[in-house]
């Protein structure tokens, strides 16, 4: 998490993501390490994607 915050910091600006894309991540990583850096790294190159795969598992698909 905390290299999610330098990388995001380094390409928005923004000192933290937030809390809603920490959400997304949290959601889409379902408490796997793996998936979770996998899901920071999709955050940083657009959060947006991450967010329609958090509305889809939310939803009740898969990642």
């Amino acid at each position: 998490m905390e290299l999610l915050e330098y990388a995001w910091h380094d390409c928005y600006r923004d000192v933290t993501p937030d809390d809603q894309v920490i959400e997304d991540l949290l959601v889409c990583s379902q408490g796997d390490l793996t998936k979770m850096i996998r899901y920071c790294l999709l955050a940083v190159e657009d959060w947006r994607d991450l967010r329609v795969m958090a509305n889809g598992i939310r939803a009740g698909g898969q990642s």
